[in-house]
């Protein structure tokens, strides 16, 4: 059986008091089997009997000194992936008919998965998991995430011996190492070279197309999102968005506030910044200039919203009203970037159509 070794002070509280009836992993990985380029939060590493382990660290926001390790002994077959992310990360290594269940089955836009959607159990989201689904798939290895902590089926999970790993993806802020961590999963599913062979792919990809924008004289200024209850958040200057718009030659007007997380701002300062912009990304759920106008009134007499320069990401949608660009977009980067190469030099790459972003009419 593969074994997670979480090491926290409630998990060791939780071993103490015989709450986990899994064996402790007490080897020492530290035999480097893969080091990421990009990624910070994962490593692939064996130990003296020739285990591979994947050891993953602070896979949720805000996370300290939080490790865990997965024995990787045998490949996962029967597989619960609890983001569509994950789902993306397997059909890229071929290994999606190895997934029995999901979280949010409507949402998913992965082909080979809907090609099977009558053999795929929905098993819930967030605080409505249904474990006992989970129980009659019997699955060697769910994938969790966490957002600001562990996922709140990690103890259930724990307390019915079924196996499970974080993906700490989510986390990354730079896109590659956003989607380096299909290395991991490719160790989870006997792929690994298939993995690091994709990934080496869609870095150079990347590189290949920031080098080729990255003399550009012009950058268009760009600001993104749209505003929530009166609170327009914005990334930062470390968040991997901030880093595709450099990468893809554009001056994101947001680019003074510092750190990685997410930050908001009145909606007065968004006027004045969206005023100062070329372009308006990712501008909620909008799909046309109309409903954008209904939602944001204000904002339509701004340079990006008159002059037709607003492009949301939401070219691919599940029936459900999943959006692709966080399924398969987080799996390539390279795609998004192109994307937005075109939106911001449309000279540069003749008459490429871009995969996730549409224009507003």
């Amino acid at each position: 059986m593969n074994i997670l070794s979480v090491i926290t002070l409630s998990t060791l509280l939780g071993l103490i008091a015989g709450a986990c009836a899994r064996k402790t992993d007490n080897h020492t990985y530290d035999r480097d089997i893969y080091t990421p380029r990009y990624a910070t939060g994962f490593a692939i590493k064996s130990n003296a009997d020739s285990v591979t382990g994947i050891l993953i660290s602070n896979p949720w926001q805000g996370a300290d000194n939080v490790t865990m390790t997965y024995r990787a002994e045998q490949p996962a077959q029967r597989i619960v992936a609890m983001s569509s992310t994950f789902v993306a990360m397997l059909e890229s290594l071929g290994a999606a008919d190895r997934i029995v269940g999901v979280s949010g089955l409507g949402f998913i836009n992965s082909p080979a998965l809907n090609a099977r959607r009558g053999e795929i159990a929905d098993v819930g989201y967030d605080t409505n998991i249904d474990f006992e689904k989970i129980v009659m798939l019997n699955p060697d290895l769910v994938l969790l995430y966490g957002v600001s902590g562990p996922n709140p089926a990690e103890e259930k999970l724990r307390e019915l011996n079924i196996p499970y790993i974080y993906l700490g993806d989510y986390v990354e802020q730079s896109p590659l190492g956003k989607a380096e961590w299909v290395v991991a999963v490719g160790e989870i599913v006997g792929r690994r070279e298939q993995a690091v062979e994709l990934f080496n792919s869609i870095a150079d990809n990347y590189n290949a197309l920031r080098q080729s924008v990255a003399d550009s004289e012009s950058k268009p200024r760009v600001m993104v999102n749209a505003p929530y209850n009166d609170v327009w958040w914005v990334p930062s200057a470390d968040n991997y968005m901030a880093q595709l718009i450099a990468d893809a030659g554009g001056d994101y007007v947001c680019g003074d506030i510092s750190g990685s997380a997410s930050q908001s701002i009145d909606l007065e300062e968004a006027y004045m910044l969206m005023s100062e912009a070329d372009i308006w990304l990712n501008p909620g759920q909008a799909v046309t200039l109309r409903q954008l106008a209904a939602m944001t009134p204000r904002f339509t007499d701004t340079r990006p919203f008159t002059a037709g320069n607003v492009y949301n990401n939401n070219l691919k949608l599940s029936p459900g009203g999943g959006n692709d660009f966080y399924e398969s977009g987080a799996m390539h980067p390279d795609l998004v970037l192109k994307d937005l190469i075109k939106l911001f030099h449309p000279e540069a790459l003749g008459d490429y159509d871009p995969t996730f972003y549409r224009r507003l009419q």
